[in-house]
């Protein structure tokens, strides 16, 4: 299993714009082509899931998650924030990349864990928040995620 497996073209955006954590939930949940109604549900779970504790690992790294009936298998999106916004981050660090997990309920496959494990597993490499604040296009995150072999 790679992440680059659940990555497609549309799903990253190097240059997030919102300027609240709310709207850059927004604004990685319509990288799924959600809208109206499916992308409100979906925003509303993943805020859900913050209140539980926040989803910032450090080092300027958030994988907010959570699971819904709206998609039917497992889902990543990836956005970069140049700023950084306040994160309730565990170092108190702004965040400026950001990992987002979507899968069903219930999977066959059970990818959903060892999913979010490997993306925190690329998040611990001590370079990896300066690759990510370095990448021009989705084909050098595509390539960065191949060197590291997630």
């Amino acid at each position: 299993m790679s992440l680059r497996d659940f990555f497609t073209l549309e799903t990253v955006k190097l240059d997030l714009q919102g300027t609240t954590v709310d709207e850059v939930l927004l604004e990685l949940v319509t990288l799924f082509g959600l809208e109206g109604p499916s992308s409100d549900t979906l925003l509303r779970i993943l805020k859900r899931r913050e209140e539980l504790g926040s989803t910032g690992v450090g080092h300027g790294i958030a994988i907010p998650h959570g699971r819904t009936l709206l998609i039917n298998r497992l889902r990543l999106a990836f956005g970069h924030h140049a700023a950084g916004l306040e994160y309730q981050a565990i170092d108190g660090k702004p965040v400026h990349n950001f990992f987002l997990i979507v899968a069903p309920p219930v999977e066959v496959s059970n990818q959903y864990l060892p999913v979010l494990g490997k993306i925190a597993q690329f998040c611990k490499e001590t370079d990896i928040p300066d690759r990510l604040a370095g990448l021009h296009s989705v084909d050098e995150f595509f390539a960065l995620l191949e060197e590291k072999g997630v």
